[in-house]
């Protein structure tokens, strides 16, 4: 068998050409030209924090539905005539609305996307149908393991904080009136404090002209709400939720993480890829390839406005629930206690570096990076900061971030499964409290 060739040198990281301009409204507007094809893409980002669940689902559901002149299905129309579309969401943070369209289309784009921001008007009929679409998909989440296991962490993190509860249930959506709907747009949806991306095969000054054309009337300064920091990780002891006759126990756990501004996160990055955050890890290795306990576990560093996480997921047989547990904490503990080798540190490493360059390979996967960082007060820029700081960080720097952030006896635990099977043997390794699946 002939030897792979060795990995090439890391190469800088090249930006490309961004400016940035605040509109008199208050909305910070960034173009970023990438002339990779003629198309350009759009983030809009505006602060959402602390907006009721219920009403920031459906109003993400609703928002392009209608204006004082069209129609969604007109509003639809317009956006193909431009090879475009628009689409909304939201999370605890940030309501995003996203969108493309040919690059001789970005005025049409930003003007339709003005009119939506500026005169929604969520027509009854429309908001009945979304609500109860809505609130059918939820339904239907609610029978996932995956979604109950994630409820079940978000509670254990984060307790009485904002971020606990980030789904509502179907009836509180179904509560969810037009005009709840409207009092919340003219309240939240606002230009001060929002961030505009605007990249593709642009002039970026022009694009930002473009855009202080077609959002020159979207004005007000809006609700100004903070969130407060997260509470700390508490640990204690495992939370259990039943789920009676399970096939499968979806196994989560949670360790204390830095913001990307942190002197310790590049090496916590690499620490949690040695540890499992990809195919080749050492986590993934132990219970995915040597013992079959699971599919696709992984790890991530879960990065938020008011503070970041480290979550560990895996699917894995009821059966084996305590072993893949036992395997889990016992990865965490290696890595926390002894220095990774120089080889697996070098792997994590250009995998780290590639994805970052990949990150960037797209105009949407550009967009999408640009309008994230501004969410934290970064720009562009940060990406090559952040890939320096990956090439210089040593075995010593991933050791010390693994004994402080990865430690096992720094975890809180999740699992969600058939209670009387896999209960007892958990207990053999830790601590057990129970609870059903619908008090999780």
């Amino acid at each position: 068998m002939r030897e792979l060739p060795a990995l090439g040198p890391n190469r800088p990281l090249k930006l490309p050409k961004v400016v940035e301009q605040t509109l008199p409204n208050g909305l910070t507007v960034i173009a970023i030209r990438r002339p990779a094809v003629p198309l350009v893409e759009v983030r809009l980002r505006v602060p959402f924090a602390r907006a009721n669940v219920a009403r920031a689902a459906v109003l993400t559901q609703t928002i392009l539905s209608g204006t004082d002149g069209r129609s969604g299905v007109e509003i639809a129309a317009e956006l193909q005539k431009v090879g475009g579309g628009l689409n909304a969401g939201a999370d605890p943070d940030r309501l995003i609305m996203s969108g493309n369209s040919l690059v001789a289309g970005l005025d049409r784009l930003l003007e339709i996307m003005a009119s939506v921001l500026t005169d929604a008007s969520y027509p009854a009929d429309e908001v009945s149908t979304e609500r109860g679409r809505l609130a059918d998909r939820i339904r239907v989440a609610l029978s996932q393991p995956s979604h109950l296991a994630r409820e079940a962490l978000l509670k254990r993190i984060y307790g009485r904080h904002p971020y606990a509860v980030q789904t509502p249930t179907p009836e509180q959506v179904r509560a969810v009136t037009p005009g709840a709907l409207r009092t919340l747009h003219a309240e939240r949806v606002h230009p001060a404090g929002a961030t505009l991306v605007i990249a593709g095969d642009i002039t970026p000054q022009k694009a930002i002209d473009a855009a202080e054309r077609a959002l020159a009337t979207w004005n007000g300064d809006g609700k100004d709400v903070n969130l407060p920091k997260v509470p700390e990780l508490e640990p204690g002891p495992l939370t259990l939720v039943d789920r009676p006759d399970a096939v499968q126990s979806s196994l989560r756990l949670a360790l204390p993480a830095v913001p990307r501004t942190h002197p310790d996160h590049a090496a916590l990055q690499l620490a949690n890829l040695v540890f499992g955050g990809y195919f080749s890890s050492r986590w993934v290795e132990n219970i995915r390839e040597d013992k079959g306990y699971t599919y696709g576990p992984h790890s991530m560093i879960e990065h938020a406005v008011a503070g970041s996480s480290l979550v560990v997921a895996a699917e894995v047989a009821t059966e084996v629930t305590a072993p893949a547990l036992l395997e889990t904490t016992y990865e965490l503990g290696r890595l926390a206690s002894l220095p990774p080798r120089e080889d697996e540190l070098e792997q994590a490493r250009q995998y780290a570096l590639g994805t970052l360059q990949l990150g960037m390979s797209t105009q949407a996967g550009l967009a999408g990076l640009a309008i994230t960082y501004s969410g934290f007060g970064l720009r562009l820029d940060y990406l090559a900061e952040h890939a320096a700081r990956l090439a210089k960080v040593t075995v010593d720097d991933v050791a010390v971030a693994a004994a402080q952030y990865l430690a096992p006896a720094k975890a809180v635990g999740v699992v969600l499964g058939d209670a009387e099977r896999v209960e007892s043997s958990l207990s053999a390794l830790t601590a057990v409290t129970r609870m059903g699946s619908e008090t999780a």
